[in-house]
């Protein structure tokens, strides 16, 4: 009935043109409401006309619209994974008046948040849902105090504001709890914005309700300040951040190059991924340093970094350094190990071991030295979203509310080769988080600006 893979009969030949990974679907555990009892004015939306209806009125989605997420391919390999595409479905999952829907932000902040809560909240308004909840700080919400209802005046300017206005929080998921405040508040749409992290409860979620039959469509947008989740191109908020940094960097810049031999070592978010340090890096153009988690590097030697920041120093007698969070965690381990209450682990603090070295470097060679040290990660998380990451939430939390009320769910939705598609939610989890390739284009553009030494190659004293 709505073209989900699970019904769709593809021939042999067909099936290997059309590798979908498609999301789950109510019709596979309800009895969704009979197509012939909706009105035509049964939601207040636009529907263009078509050639492409049947006799009932209906469009023709099979099959469905995908796009295919391994596009750049050898030249002798074809595209072997494909996303369904959403859009504004004339085929509804629930009837008027039935939808009650709960919105919950969790773990760190982004720049977005707030943008996806509104465009959820109005794009759900156009489908006629008056009762839209606010899980307030985290999963913790369903169950710690009472959700409260959002309204137009609630949400109307919260765009323009950093942070998100329902609060947010670590752990805190408990999915009896969870499963008990949603049958008690009788709501059946769940979107939840967050991490692979935040997704992992989100999908122990979705099955828990597949399991006991429910009518109750889970939906994730994921959101991560270090644009490490799988197959997404980049995650909403992650424009925003790479300006923010930019800003800094320049900042960092100038008190490099205001004292004699100045160093300024700055920290930018990236637990396990360094796309905000690479991606910074090659937008400020002011950087001499940069150092992620997916590559290695020498402390020592001629192709060291102490080694290049001496350089650095001797040639224009000042070095800006970005450090994401997560690099050189080889040379910090303690053999203790703490986690979160979202799970991960914790990282040790790598940039106060690089600053100790660097002072211990230019003092044995008895160099003047003068080291800053910068932390804005809390700067940049807290700012509203730039006009690109506004439009980017539009687009998530709209395709995520269309796909919903169509009876998908047990996805989240992403951007893939500029593309808005549906994600399995366990394909998320099990994939993420994503990492900077040390062997790809990105990384090689830092290096050539940079120039500094890369573990690849061989450099003579």
């Amino acid at each position: 009935l709505f073209g989900h893979a699970a019904t769709l009969k593809l021939s042999h030949g067909d099936a290997a043109r059309h590798p979908l990974k498609d999301a789950d679907h109510l019709q596979d555990w309800c009895t969704l409401p009979s197509m012939t009892d909706r009105p035509d004015n049964y939601f207040r939306l636009q529907y263009f006309d078509s050639a492409d209806r049947d006799k009932r009125g209906f469009f023709q989605h099979d099959p469905p619209s995908v796009c295919y997420a391994d596009i750049c391919q050898k030249s002798d390999h074809s595209p072997r994974l494909s996303f369904r595409r959403p859009g504004m479905y004339d085929k509804v999952a629930f009837r008027q008046g039935e939808v009650r829907a709960a919105v919950v932000t969790c773990g760190g902040l982004s720049p977005g948040l707030n943008n996806v809560v509104r465009s959820i909240f109005y794009t759900l308004a156009d489908y006629g849902v008056k009762e839209v909840y606010a899980v307030k700080y985290g999963y913790g919400g369903f169950y710690q105090e009472p959700l409260q209802l959002l309204s137009n005046d609630s949400v109307e300017k919260i765009h323009e504001l950093g942070g998100t206005c329902i609060g947010t929080s670590r752990g805190g998921f408990d999915c009896d709890r969870i499963l008990s405040s949603l049958e008690t508040y009788g709501i059946n749409q769940v979107y939840v914005v967050g991490g692979d992290g935040t997704h992992r409860g989100a999908h122990t979620l979705h099955e828990a309700i597949k399991n006991r039959g429910l009518k109750i469509a889970v939906v994730g947008v994921p959101k991560t300040i270090d644009n490490d989740i799988a197959f997404l191109d980049r995650s909403f908020g992650f424009q925003t951040a790479i300006s923010e940094a930019t800003d800094v960097i320049k900042c960092a810049s100038v008190e490099a190059t205001s004292h004699q031999n100045g160093v300024c070592v700055l920290k930018l978010m990236g637990r396990d991924s360094g796309f905000i340090a690479a991606l910074s890096t090659l937008a400020a153009r002011h950087v001499d340093l940069c150092l992620i988690p997916e590559v290695k590097f020498d402390m020592e030697g001629p192709a060291s970094i102490l080694k290049h920041i001496e350089r650095t120093i001797q040639r224009q007698g000042n070095a800006v350094v970005v450090v994401a969070e997560g690099a050189g965690q080889q040379l910090v381990q303690d053999g203790t190990q703490e986690r979160d209450a979202s799970g991960n682990l914790k990282k040790k603090d790598f940039c106060q071991f690089l600053i100790k070295e660097i002072q211990q470097h230019f003092g044995a060679r008895s160099l003047p030295l003068t080291v800053k040290f910068m932390d804005p990660s809390y700067q940049i998380r807290s700012v509203p979203a730039n006009s690109q990451d506004s439009y980017m939430c539009m687009l998530l939390a709209s395709g995520a509310v269309h796909s919903a009320m169509a009876g998908f769910c047990g996805f989240s939705i992403g951007l893939v080769n500029n593309r808005t598609v549906l994600i399995p939610m366990d394909m998320i989890i099990r994939d993420s988080p994503r990492k900077l390739c040390p062997s790809g284009r990105t990384w090689g553009r830092v290096v050539a600006t940079t120039k500094q030494p890369d573990p690849r190659y061989h450099y003579l004293d």
